[in-house]
């Protein structure tokens, strides 16, 4: 289903990186690093586009994590400015609730580290480059003001499947293509855990249904073999999370006075 002409892709990505940076008239991109692949493909394409001196990558750790390896292999392999700031201390700081869910702590260490990324664009004079791609952002599967927070998202039109595609024909280091996606918000968490479905059979529905509008309806009668449960849960989250994609609500003038 997803057959990506990764060439074709590259190309327009990184056209679209820099005629965005030339619009905005900035010349450097601020990237937080995790280890990730979304975050190894921006930075990757980044680099194509305004060079390797114009792109800033940050790791922020909550404590101690896995990904710092990867994340340290990657600013390597592309030569790439990093810096690592721990915000373990700032997170703790915050929480004072001995009850918080997970995901309540896993939404304050995402906008924490959003905090931090945008202070460093100012110190820079750079523009925060996204890392989500579209199958979170149809899922809402991100932080509203945490890693949702950006100025451009030039992997947000593509799913997961297919930034794994281009991540292995920009031969992107393995071990970060290899291992289980995490947004890396708490101990032990992974994206497919959280979801509770693996991301081939998600982008494969999402696909269907929000691209070639085919109904769950219809598509339960095709061979696909996505259950009927599979199918209202992930309807469920595009459908409760879609106020994340929309744009602040503002009221309009109800009279135009004079100054």
């Amino acid at each position: 289903m997803f057959n990506l002409n990764c060439k074709e892709e590259v190309d327009y990505i990184v056209k679209e990186i820099r005629n965005t940076f030339n619009i905005k008239k900035f010349n450097k991109a601020v990237i937080g690093i995790s280890g990730g692949i979304d975050s190894a493909v921006i930075a990757n394409l980044c680099v194509k586009a305004l060079g390797k001196e114009n792109v800033l990558g940050f790791q922020l750790p909550n404590g101690t994590q896995k990904d710092i390896k990867d994340s340290c292999l990657l600013c390597s392999h592309l030569g790439i400015f990093n810096e690592r700031i721990n915000i373990e201390p700032t997170v703790n700081s915050l929480i004072k609730d001995k009850d918080m869910t997970s995901v309540r702590k896993g939404n304050i260490s995402a906008r924490i580290r959003m905090i931090i990324l945008y202070d460093m664009a100012a110190k820079y004079n750079a523009l925060v480059v996204g890392t989500g791609n579209r199958t979170e952002l149809l899922l809402g599967y991100f932080t509203l003001h945490g890693d949702g927070a950006c100025a451009l998202e030039p992997i947000g039109h593509l799913y997961k499947t297919e930034v794994r595609q281009l991540a292995k024909y920009l031969k992107i280091p393995k071990s970060i293509i290899t291992k289980a996606p995490s947004a890396g918000l708490w101990e032990g968490q992974t994206d497919e855990k959280e979801l509770g479905y693996k991301y081939e059979d998600i982008d494969k529905f999402l696909h269907c249904c929000y691209d070639e509008m085919i109904s769950p309806e219809k598509l339960s009668s095709l061979p696909y073999g996505f259950t009927e449960k599979f199918m209202m849960n992930i309807v469920d989250k595009v459908d409760k999370n879609l106020f994340k994609l929309e744009p602040n609500v503002t009221f309009k003038r109800l009279s135009v006075g004079r100054f």
